[in-house]
């Protein structure tokens, strides 16, 4: 099995700061690309940071600027700096993993279970 752990959500004022990071450990074989993912009530999920095995990172239009995704393979941990946060950034924050679990030949979507992050003053 593969387990994705996220941390750091929590209560912060507009304007204010969070670092989110995840965890992967299990049977995990390689990691491809990681991200961040975000689901608002009543809304879909959406990407919100993506980065690549190389580093290479992604952001969503919303966040650009503001949100800075980093991560560490030795590790196999992902973190998202969260900086100048809005209320609309409120919602349920997930990690997810493109990657292969030992003994598999194909690569699969791994998820967390989430961390909440509500802006509000």
């Amino acid at each position: 099995q593969v387990q994705l752990v996220e941390s750091g959500g929590g209560l912060v004022q507009p304007g204010g700061s969070l670092r989110l990071s995840c965890a992967a450990s299990g049977s995990i074989f390689s990691i491809n690309a990681m991200g961040w993912y975000r689901q608002a009530p009543g809304k879909q999920r959406e990407l919100v940071a993506a980065i690549t095995s190389g580093g290479m990172p992604n952001y969503a239009d919303s966040v650009k600027g503001r949100f800075t995704i980093s991560r560490d393979n030795a590790k196999n941990t992902l973190h998202l700096q969260m900086n100048s946060l809005k209320p609309e950034d409120t919602a349920v924050y997930y990690c997810n993993l493109e990657g292969r679990r030992l003994g598999a030949v194909t690569t699969r979507v791994f998820w967390g279970q989430g961390t909440q992050v509500t802006v509000s003053s």
